[in-house]
């Protein structure tokens, strides 16, 4: 004869001991989504995101002295200018043009930080994108970094074409951080682990509370006796179940 000594989860239980503690529940949610948002509001700075478009194209490309033409058609070749071109955007010599001619007191390293680039859906047109605190100072950068970027990609790329598709404009509303969605996000990190506390505790829990969780998890053994609780007020008890009943009989 076996004797099973493996131990099971009864979900319908946790489900039932959840749902028991589900106001705990709802209030870890809102004071954790509470403090995700005035944290964000407080204390995360918000950013703005200016961009300017340009046009880049080179129909003669120098490569070991000989001329290749380019024709437009040929997008891998134009993905590899937009890629060619971002990376002469990020060098010293260009930022710290840029620097110098928007009188902004940034390092090359801190504005290398504030600028991604990239083709715009694998066209020859790419865009130049500034981050910062400062809305009109996002869009000056921006601006600046589309008029200086031409002159110094020439200089570097024989037979390069760059233009100005876009300039950037002021912007009027923060990208980052996302207020609504820390909130949300905090809210259910607070229920998650709130969830994760009250399973952990029931399942460490070796206790027995009542003669049913005897009888359910241990069907096939009978409850030989129960030692009731004097001091329960309880009437549905075992103990005045079987003490009242007979009182409650004779006295009808």
């Amino acid at each position: 004869m076996k004797m099973e000594t493996e131990d099971t989860i009864d979900l319908l239980h946790l489900a039932k001991v959840l749902w028991k503690h589900a106001i705990a529940i709802v209030l870890a949610g809102l004071i954790f989504g509470a403090a995700a948002f005035i944290g964000t509001k407080v204390f995360v700075t918000p950013m703005y995101d200016a961009r300017a478009l340009m046009y880049v194209n080179s129909t003669n490309l120098s490569l070991g002295g000989s001329k290749v033409s380019i024709s437009t058609a040929e997008i891998s070749a134009a993905k590899s200018l937009v890629d060619t071109y971002s990376v002469i955007l990020k060098t010293r010599m260009t930022l710290e043009d840029v620097i110098e001619q928007s009188g902004v007191s940034y390092t090359y390293e801190q504005l290398v930080k504030m600028i991604t680039a990239g083709s715009v859906n694998g066209t020859e047109v790419f865009y130049i994108n500034v981050k910062s605190a400062d809305p009109a100072e996002a869009e000056l950068l921006a601006n600046t970094i589309a008029l200086v970027l031409p002159d110094k990609i020439a200089s570097i790329v024989d037979g390069s074409s760059v233009r100005i598709v876009d300039y950037a404009v002021k912007p009027a509303v923060k990208t980052s951080p996302n207020t609504s969605k820390n909130a949300v996000l905090g809210a259910l990190l607070g229920a998650v682990l709130s969830c994760g506390l009250i399973i952990v505790m029931d399942l460490m829990d070796d206790q027995i509370h009542d003669v049913d969780y005897l009888t359910n998890t241990y069907s096939d053994i009978p409850v030989l006796a129960v030692i009731p609780d004097l001091l329960s007020k309880n009437k549905s008890s075992y103990y005045y179940y079987r003490r009242e009943t007979p009182q409650q009989a004779a006295g009808k």
